[in-house]
């Protein structure tokens, strides 16, 4: 297979996984609209097309926690029922609408509770509205299924109590956990009870870390919190000299740990320079196991089948590429072995076959 002549469309039908990808930063700019005009939340803009404009701008400022920021107008209108379902059914026909197969979803219940909901009703309100999108896509012949991560923020003080819902709703469509916020000043061994938690309870994690934090952070997310992937994890290059591996690199690439990695993203918040000079190229050829993801589709602009353009376009992949970093999103998702397996066999690899 080569990637030299993919259009636009063969794109978009290539079958995707996505395992980082935050509920409230994908939003529909329409719906944010729609939403802040019902519940009387101040826009920057109330025109859709301009508010989409104006969450690029913020976030290509190159500051992660400028970055961060724009989420005030998205988590303003996902604090009632009637904001969580449509943003929750509309998050999965839009994964659909994209090509993707299999996603992850992630989001912190604790930012939902402004409007009097509990977080263990934040979460039952999501899966339903998931739930509903899963439906709708099946139904329209684009089927994904979407698993939920949920996430604690490292700076405050609901961690252990978002791991504990993790546990509660480990049968109800909630496949993991993962810490979010501001890394630097926040190192995730903050939170250790909470990850003993969740070893002790088999339910499995992964850390935002090596972004605005550097080798410390991956140390500490692996070595000393014990995750099974890491978020980001750019910065795993800063252990890695004229292609010889130190220790640590070494270790996240033989063991096959999954480096969540978003290419776009990191150029907002400053992990990266360029798309043609993302480390996820250069991991890639080493042998890692990089996966290619949205982060956050309104807030950067974007969707699987940009950044896979971006990559064929500027750095050179291939569609051997594309499938590789797919079947590698597949094999490090937070499901079973059989049934990875079964979505690689079954959809995946027979997907790439049927478009390319």
């Amino acid at each position: 297979m080569s990637s030299t002549r993919i259009d636009a469309e063969a794109l978009r039908r290539l079958p995707k996984a996505v395992l980082h990808d935050h509920l409230d930063g994908g939003l529909r700019p329409a719906t944010v609209v729609e939403l802040a005009e019902a519940v009387g939340h101040t826009l920057p803009t109330t025109d859709p097309d301009e508010l989409a404009a104006w969450y690029v701008e913020a976030a290509n400022s190159g500051d992660l926690v400028r970055y961060i920021a724009t989420f005030e107008h998205t988590l303003a209108v996902m604090q009632n029922r009637e904001g969580l379902l449509r943003t929750a059914e509309e998050y999965v026909l839009d994964l659909a609408a994209d090509g993707v197969v299999y996603g992850e979803v992630r989001y912190a219940p604790e930012l939902n509770t402004r409007g009097g909901l509990t977080m263990s009703e934040v979460v039952e309100t999501v899966q339903e509205g998931l739930a509903a999108g899963m439906a709708k896509a099946a139904a329209a012949g684009t089927p994904v299924r979407v698993g939920t991560l949920l996430c604690g923020m490292r700076m405050f003080d609901r961690v252990r109590e978002a791991a504990d819902l993790a546990v509660a709703f480990r049968d109800a469509g909630v496949v993991g956990f993962d810490i979010a916020g501001a890394e630097d000043g926040f190192p995730p061994a903050d939170h250790l009870d909470a990850f003993a938690h969740l070893r002790r309870e088999s339910v499995p994690f992964t850390i935002h870390a090596g972004e605005a934090h550097g080798l410390p952070s991956i140390h500490q997310a692996l070595q000393v919190c014990g995750a099974q992937r890491v978020g980001h994890g750019v910065r795993i290059t800063e252990d890695i000299v004229d292609g010889k591996l130190g220790r640590l690199a070494g270790w996240v690439r033989d063991r096959r740990i999954a480096l969540e990695m978003c290419p776009t993203s990191n150029l907002q918040t400053g992990a990266a320079t360029s798309i043609a000079g993302h480390p996820i190229t250069a991991l890639k050829d080493l042998g890692f196991r990089v996966t290619l993801n949205t982060d956050n589709r309104l807030v950067s602009g974007t969707t699987m089948t940009r950044e896979m353009s971006l990559l064929v376009e500027q750095a050179g992949w291939t569609a051997e590429d594309l499938r590789t970093v797919t079947v590698n999103a597949v094999k490090s998702a937070f499901l079973p072995f059989d049934e990875r397996n079964a979505l690689i066999r079954d959809v995946v690899l027979p997907g790439y076959e049927r478009v390319l």
